[in-house]
Parts: structure tokens; C-alpha cells; sequence
């Protein structure tokens, strides 16, 4: 799952980037309010970690920027503004969440997936596609009810996959939801670990497309 974090604070944005990356995720880091409308704008991202004091556009006006061009990008305010009043401001204006400073990295991840599973209109926290069951909190796999040993990018690239099931992805969204900005990205990359996969996990559950991308599950 593909992220955008907008903090100003260089220790916590790091620590968040580093954090969430060893949890499997792929996080790309701005630090003002300008620089997130403009990676919102050309990268596209399955959720927003947005803090509220930003400088040259402040995290109120990025949220409300996002909201009036139509975007429904799912957002969590991260923020020291505990008030009520302005919790209220940023759930009103849009936020599905609001997550007050300091608080467990543990917790933040609970909120991203439960967000997530609101946002695709899903009860259940793990994603069930065919013989293929994936747990994207506990990061766990499984192949006809077996647990099945998966690299982090291999369960990345399912879970693309997983979290719409029977759509097709291209080449180009999969290495979007697989690699940030700073990650150089190899040319037959994603190919890779589709071969990969298969061989693990058997040549029919990952299908080809041909000229158009990879799908699991059946065409809707």
C-alpha cells in the first residue's frame, strides 16, 4: 500500500517513513502543504497521512483543496491540535480520521487498514480471493489454508492485487503501489515477482492479460 505522509517535523516524518516501511509499506515523505497538493496531483496513493500545522499551505486547506477538486483519497489527520474544536474541523472537513500526537506506530497502522477496509467497503480485516487468504495487519499468507513464505514485495504486490479483486493492474500501477519516490526500480521488476509467485504459489492464481496488465480472481 502506497502512502503519503505530509509532516514538517524532520524526527517524526522519518521516523513515521522508516517506520511504516518496515511494516511493509511504501511511503513517500513531503514536507509542506504545496509539495502534497503536487504529489496528490501526479502520483496516485491509497491514503493520506496528513499533519495540520504545514508550512505554505496548512494541512486544513490541503484536506479542503483535496475535497473540493472531488477526491475521496481516504485521509487521517495526524496532529498535536488536541482541541475539540479543531478535531471536530478536520472530521467535518473531510478527514476519515484524526490521530492526536504523540501516539504508538502500532495504533497508526491499525487505523490505516481499518480506514482502508471502510473505504472498500469491507467488514473483514483479511482479504479472501480464490485459494488465496492475506491478513495485511499480522502480514500473513495464505495458499489453500497452508501458510505460504512470501517475500515483503511479493505480499505487497498480492495485496494490490487482493484489494481489487478480478480488475486489472498494470505494469506501471503495480510499481507505483510497490516503490516511493527514492526506490530505483529495475525494468522487468514487477515480472519478477509475478514469476516468482507463481512459482510459489502455483502458475493460475496470478493471471496475464496480455498487453494490458495482472489480475487475481474473476473478471467482475
Amino acid at each position: 500500500m502506497r502512502l503519503l505522509l505530509a509532516e514538517d517535523d524532520p524526527m517524526i516524518g522519518s521516523g513515521l517513513q522508516q517506520g511504516l516501511r518496515k511494516k511493509g509499506f511504501t511511503v513517500d515523505w513531503v514536507q509542506d502543504g504545496k509539495s502534497a497538493l503536487l504529489a496528490l496531483e501526479t502520483t496516485p496513493y491509497a491514503l493520506l497521512l496528513l499533519d495540520l500545522g504545514l508550512p505554505q499551505k496548512d494541512g486544513m486547506d490541503v484536506l479542503k483543496a483535496l475535497r473540493q477538486r472531488g477526491e475521496t483519497l481516504p485521509t487521517i489527520i495526524v496532529t498535536a491540535r488536541d482541541a475539540l474544536p479543531d478535531r471536530l474541523a478536520g472530521l467535518d472537513g473531510g478527514a476519515d480520521d484524526y490521530l492526536i500526537k504523540p501516539f504508538a506506530l502500532e495504533e497508526l497502522i491499525s487505523r490505516i487498514h481499518a480506514v482502508s477496509r471502510r473505504q472498500a467497503g469491507r467488514a473483514q480485516v483479511e482479504l479472501r480471493v480464490g485459494p488465496l487468504r492475506l491478513d495485511p495487519v499480522r502480514h500473513l499468507l495464505w495458499l489453500c489454508d497452508e501458510p505460504a513464505d512470501v517475500s515483503a514485495k511479493e505480499f505487497a504486490l498480492l495485496h494490490a492485487l487482493m484489494r481489487e479483486p478480478g480488475a486489472v493492474l498494470s505494469r506501471e500501477q503495480l510499481e507505483d503501489a510497490l516503490y516511493g519516490w527514492d526506490k530505483e526500480v529495475g525494468s522487468n521488476a514487477v515480472e519478477v515477482h509475478i514469476y516468482n509467485l507463481r512459482k510459489k504459489l502455483g502458475t493460475e492464481v496470478i493471471r496475464t492479460v496480455r498487453g494490458v496488465g495482472y489480475r487475481i480472481g474473476e473478471d467482475a
